[in-house]
């Protein structure tokens, strides 16, 4: 008897354990074959806090804002993916090139203490590997798609990289924020909504909120960027301003750009020429994929049917 007694209150517990975490985990977003549940956004959540722990500052109901629209993009991208690549692939030495980088913008020295750091914050491993490996099949569709379209003057970056030979290269740390407006009148006014989120809420919130650039998970990081690397407009709007500073915005194409300068550094080289004309023609090639890439998902976000449920 005591035994029927306690095995029908086992089956009520997990009953409504089970329900308590069906209410809990529901399905609030439908994008084509894809769904966002509520256990999706509170993973996004803890995330974007362990790539920018300065978010932890901010309101809960604001990161989670930006979690949604953070996971709603990774979903468009995986289905524009999806409908381009038959079991699409990557390199395991690629994908730890990836997280590499990741973890070094963030402060962490290898990746053994990567994964402890997100064992910490209660993250699984795997889950942040197939995130930074949509991103890089993402990349890899706007490489297939676009790179006929790249137009690079290797005789322009020589001349650029020789006139700077055996001086002082003075290398900015920054982090960006791309955004695009439907008209040109409200360029003023988004300006100051953003700054205004800058100042209250910090670079990183603004630039998930804001940014359309694949920084913004990272914040808007950029890493250290070489003077002779940034073209004409970028250099002028920084070369003045302080650490901790931010600029107007700058035109570039698909959009416009704030730059934030974290740091400044003044380094006596004597340059390689054959390794530096690479790495600006690698930065180049980036730069002008990066606008491809926004102009491509916003196409493809049109074309998708977005229901929040």
């Amino acid at each position: 008897m005591f035994l029927k007694i306690f095995f029908k209150l086992i089956l009520i517990l997990l009953i409504f354990n089970s329900n308590a975490f069906s209410i809990e985990n529901k399905i609030l977003f439908k994008i084509e074959n894809q769904i966002i549940t509520s256990l999706d956004i509170e993973n996004e959540y803890k995330y974007l806090i362990a790539l920018n722990p300065n978010l932890k500052k901010s309101n809960k109901s604001d990161i989670i804002t930006l979690s949604k629209r953070s996971i709603i993009q990774e979903k468009i991208k995986k289905i524009e993916i999806e409908n381009n690549f038959n079991n699409p692939k990557m390199p395991q030495e690629f994908i730890e090139q990836i997280l590499k980088n990741v973890y070094l913008k963030i402060g962490i020295d290898n990746l053994n203490n990567f994964k402890e750091y997100l064992k910490e914050n209660n993250i699984n491993f795997e889950d942040v590997k197939n995130k930074l490996k949509v991103e890089a099949l993402w990349n890899q569709l706007i490489f297939a798609k676009f790179s006929s379209k790249i137009k690079i003057d290797e005789e322009k970056l020589k001349t650029k990289i020789q006139n700077g030979n055996n001086k002082f290269l003075k290398s900015f740390l920054m982090s960006e924020i791309s955004f695009e407006i439907s008209n040109l009148k409200d360029l003023d006014n988004k300006y100051v909504e953003i700054t205004e989120t800058i100042k209250n809420k910090g670079f990183e919130f603004a630039a998930l909120k804001y940014s359309l650039s694949p920084t913004s998970s990272l914040g808007g990081k950029l890493g250290w960027i070489a003077e002779n690397s940034l073209n004409k407009n970028i250099l002028k709007s920084i070369k003045d301003l302080k650490v901790n500073s931010i600029t107007k915005p700058i035109v570039v194409p698909g959009g416009f750009l704030i730059l934030q300068i974290n740091d400044i550094k003044n380094e006596k080289i004597e340059i390689d020429l054959k390794k530096e004309l690479a790495k600006l023609i690698n930065f180049e090639k980036n730069n002008q994929l990066n606008q491809y890439s926004k102009i491509y998902f916003n196409k493809v976000k049109k074309d998708l049917e977005i229901s929040e449920l």
